[in-house]
């Protein structure tokens, strides 16, 4: 191994969490370089190939002009997924004491997550010809609604692509030896400049490379790894005293578990970054093959990345040069770290570094797409809809122009991905991040698009009612990660780990979807007895378009039994 110390310069102490690894640096410019060259590449190709098209603007930045091909969209929707969090998350829970395998639920839930998304949602969105996932919302609901449902979408973008730079950050700090913050923000750049220029294109196309290095990279680190002389056999320390296959729930642990396992599958759905590709296929019997394909490819993935976190489970890191790193035993700091320490001190040196490009691309894989999704989200159905409304109220001034909204976008690009890459450098734990980032969305986002999708009698005022049930009831159940109380103290809570082993999650949940239906069958009801003014907001009571309620205002009017009297004579 060659290691040099630098200082002064921009790689001063700073810079570097210790001593820079020359051979894995060299690595990491390369593989960034090519990442980049082919980002522009696509854009431009893609920007060509879109004039001879008749799709708006900002369709083709956003959708590539709903011209990706099936095997482009299916390597794209996978390595979306098989981000950083993922297969950084899934070792590291491996490898944890007290959770293991069995706790690792997010590899089987992701994937069942697009299967379920494939069979329930992706033709009738595709079918629609929406842009983004707020656009039925907008439709139905009206622009202040779609609105306020962009914020835990938002949310959910900025921790998953967090969690993800954070995953980078700590494998470059371990094999490269840059500083954790330095190597999130390196990473963050290149991932916004990229998507920044080309949208989709180039965030499609880069997937293509990035997926096939995360397979090459991780299969080449396991058996230079199990044949490592600090390293027991997995499959003897899958009986006995080893951690790495975990302990399974007992007691009032059981619900905490179900509470989870439904949260990723479910909250998995509700993300701009599925729909966008979903939405980008030619066909919606490309987009249902596309969601099973990508699912069977994320269970795929995971199997290599449950190998090393046994393997890490499994060494002797006293007998490893991790000796001269950090702590023996290793303290649980280091747990999230477990990935890169199999790469790095268990493999030659090439290996170390062909296996850091399989998660340098497994996170730009997902954080361009992420940002990109929120920028998406923003420019149309937030900002556009505002300039729009402004607009007609000024006679001087003009609606927003295609061109306008993609240069909104853009912005917006920088800004969520420069959000996420600080929250990346402050949080720790990738696993947990990656729990929180999928909370919201399925709390608040699931029951309001299943309700959009397949309950035409919703309304706005149901949706409201839910939306803010949904909040109050998520934070008053507290969040340990957050440092954030709970005020609900549900049953077997635990003191210990200040953790609700109620399913309050899943409670909430359904309590925000039971809210939206009672709600907005009490709307028809009142609307029928004439409690409500119908006309006031436009609405069809058929369930059919909304007209934009809130657009329109919301006017309450009251009626006595004189004054229908009076003007029944």
């Amino acid at each position: 191994m060659e290691w040099l110390s630098i200082h002064g310069g921009l790689l001063n102490t700073e810079f570097l969490r210790g001593k820079i690894n020359i051979p894995g640096l060299i690595g990491v410019i390369v593989f960034y370089v090519v990442i980049l060259v082919v980002g522009i590449l696509a854009s431009w190709w893609g920007m060509r190939k879109a004039k001879k098209q008749s799709n708006t603007e900002s369709e083709d930045v956003m959708l590539a002009g709903r011209n990706i091909g099936l095997f482009v969209g299916i390597f794209t929707m996978t390595a979306t997924w098989v981000g950083g969090g993922y297969i950084n998350g899934t070792a590291e829970y491996v490898f944890t004491p007290g959770y293991g395998l069995i706790w690792t639920q997010a590899p089987v839930a992701y994937a069942i997550t697009l299967v379920l998304g494939g069979l329930l949602f992706a033709r009738k969105m595709r079918d629609a010809g929406y842009v983004t996932m707020l656009d039925p919302f907008r439709q139905r609901y009206g622009r202040v609604m779609a609105a306020l449902l962009y914020i835990p979408a938002l949310l959910g973008d900025v921790f998953w692509t967090a969690a993800i730079l954070s995953a980078l950050g700590a494998s470059l700090s371990v094999i490269v030896g840059l500083n954790h913050v330095w190597a999130v923000l390196i990473s963050a750049a290149i991932a916004i400049l990229y998507t920044f220029i080309g949208g989709l294109y180039s965030v499609a196309y880069t997937d293509v490379i990035q997926l096939i290095c995360i397979i090459v990279g991780l299969w080449l680190v396991i058996p230079f790894a199990m044949l490592h002389p600090a390293v027991t056999s997995i499959a003897k320390t899958a009986n006995g005293n080893s951690t790495w296959l975990g302990e399974a729930p007992t007691g009032y642990w059981i619900g905490n578990y179900i509470d989870s396992a439904l949260l990723l599958i479910l909250g998995g759905i509700p993300w701009q970054v599925y729909f966008q590709r979903v939405l980008s296929q030619k066909t919606s019997r490309g987009a249902t093959i596309l969601s099973l394909a990508a699912g069977l490819g994320c269970i795929i993935l995971a199997i290599p990345a449950i190998i090393i976190g046994a393997i890490a489970a499994s060494t002797d890191w006293n007998a490893t040069s991790y000796r001269e790193f950090g702590e023996i035993p290793v303290p649980a700091s280091d747990y999230p770290l477990a990935l890169p320490m199999v790469m790095q001190f268990l493999t030659p040196v090439p290996v170390a570094v062909i296996g850091l490009g399989a998660v340098s691309a497994a996170v730009m894989s997902s954080a361009d797409s992420s940002v990109l999704s929120s920028s998406s989200m923003f420019a149309r159905n937030v900002y556009k809809p505002l300039r729009d409304a402004l607009a007609s109220k000024c006679s001087k001034a003009k609606e927003a122009s295609e061109r306008e909204v993609v240069w909104v976008m853009r912005v917006a690009v920088i800004i969520v991905g420069v959000s996420a890459a600080v929250l990346g450098i402050k949080v720790q734990s990738v696993y947990g991040l990656w729990y929180l980032c999928a909370d919201m969305v399925y709390v608040i986002l699931f029951p309001q698009l299943f309700c959009v999708i397949y309950l035409p009698f919703t309304n706005v005022y149901g949706s409201l009612l839910g939306y803010i049930v949904g909040w109050i009831l998520r934070l008053l159940g507290g969040e340990p990660l957050l440092n954030l109380n709970p005020v609900i103290y549900y049953p077997w809570y635990d003191e210990e780990s200040k953790y609700q082993l109620f399913p309050f999650k899943t409670l909430t949940m359904v309590v925000s979807f039971l809210t939206i239906v009672v709600a907005s069958l009490l709307f028809r009801i009142f609307c029928g007895r004439r409690l409500i003014d119908p006309e006031a907001n436009s609405y069809d009571m058929q369930g059919g378009d909304v007209n934009h309620a809130y657009d329109q205002g919301i006017n309450w009017k009251y009626h006595s039994r004189n004054d229908d009297t009076k003007k029944s004579g």
